[in-house]
């Protein structure tokens, strides 16, 4: 263990609130509601230790069937395979934070195969954030702000370019990357977990996740400046649209836990949805982050008006008869809840904006989307509607 970097981080706990944006998402998951008996009581008592007794209680813990734990030197598939070999614990300690692991996708996946259905699994992490106010905490302001971007350079951006990937992880095998609190949730519901409880505690970031499918099986995470993202489309055969990135990395494994802890604003997207960084915030608001769509456009996938493209997760949550309906159509790069007078709160009034466009574009397609295209045209120009 590095001694020296954990005692910065009582010095943090000690005088800084750490939060991130969104962090209050959390605050509706409780590990009191975790249904198994033993589990809720051991993670109860830990909750009122520092991390260093955290450690320490769980190292002094007889390693029954119920519960297991990876030691710090336990950074490989195979290593996990070896620690957990013919037991299927009901709650499984990761004692090794995070960021350091080298290939920590292909960590997770291989707890999740080491698990049995509904177990539990307890990890932790320092993120960008907390880094960033140790930095600020240790240095004096002029250089910690130097360090400060050095670090986000160094360990955020390069590892996501291809010009500096390799490099990258030559130089640090992966194990000290800066990772925000959006990708680890992210990269766990991706590795097959549903998150039952978060919080920001003694200069780290835990997280309590139960087991509750396989690992996605799909494409590397959307991580560079442009994304490929797969929608829906016409027929409901599946097409991949194209976006400046304006999330954090992996944030689209996060939707279905979004969605269950935060309500939907105006054109149905996410109430202070805090997968959205910065840059996207800027992007969106000068809708320069769909232009990369206008491929999709030239290569006939969509039209220039038209149902927003939805993920499959999204689309799930629309009512069997517009599902139907809104794959009889091609999707559209100008949606139509923009030509709206007022924009549609839930996700039910934008069904109800869509039902009218498409009922209206499948009687006369050129005169419908003449029209909503002048429409959404003045609505953005003269009502400043923007994308959030």
């Amino acid at each position: 263990m590095k001694k020296g970097l954990f005692r910065l981080q009582y010095e943090l706990d000690d005088s800084t609130p750490y939060t991130e944006r969104g962090s209050d998402a959390g605050a509706k998951l409780h590990v009191e509601n975790i249904e198994d008996n033993e589990v809720r009581q051991v993670l109860e008592h830990l909750a009122t230790m520092s991390y260093k007794e955290k450690l320490s209680w769980l190292m002094d813990q007889p390693q029954s069937g119920s519960m297991a734990i990876l030691p710090m030197g336990t950074h490989t598939p195979d290593s996990i395979r070896r620690q957990l070999e013919q037991r299927m614990p009901n709650l499984l300690f990761i004692s090794r934070p995070l960021h350091t692991i080298e290939l920590l996708d292909n960590y997770l996946y291989a707890v999740n195969e080491a698990l049995p259905e509904g177990a539990y699994l307890w990890c932790h992490t320092m993120t960008a954030v907390l880094q960033r106010k140790l930095l600020h905490k240790k240095y004096k302001r002029g250089l910690g702000d130097l360090l400060v971007l050095t670090n986000y350079l160094w360990h955020r951006v390069c590892p996501k370019l291809k010009l500096t990937h390799k490099l990258y992880f030559a130089m640090t095998d992966g194990k000290k990357r800066s990772m925000n609190r959006v990708e680890v949730i992210g990269r766990l519901y991706r590795a097959g977990f549903e998150v039952v409880d978060e919080k920001f505690h003694d200069g780290e970031f835990f997280v309590v996740a139960r087991k509750t499918k396989e690992p996605v099986n799909d494409s590397e995470p959307t991580g560079s400046p442009i994304i490929h993202l797969r929608r829906i489309g016409k027929d409901g055969k599946e097409i991949v649209v194209h976006k400046f990135r304006t999330m954090y990395t992996y944030s689209e494994y996060v939707q279905p836990y979004i969605y269950h802890y935060q309500s939907l604003e105006r054109g149905g997207k996410f109430k202070d949805d805090y997968r959205v960084n910065f840059w996207g915030r800027f992007l969106r608001r000068v809708w320069l982050d769909e232009f990369p769509m206008v491929w999709n456009l030239l290569r006939g996938d969509i039209k220039l008006v038209g149902v927003r493209p939805l993920s499959r997760q999204y689309f799930s949550l629309y009512i069997p008869e517009m599902q139907e309906l809104r794959i009889k159509t091609k999707p559209g790069l100008l949606p139509p809840f923009y030509y709206e007078a007022q924009t549609p709160e839930t996700i039910e009034e934008v069904q109800e904006s869509e039902r009218r466009y498409l009922e209206a574009y499948l009687k006369a397609p050129f005169k419908t989307d003449w029209k909503y295209f002048w429409g959404i045209v003045g609505n953005i120009l003269f009502r400043r509607k923007r994308s959030k």
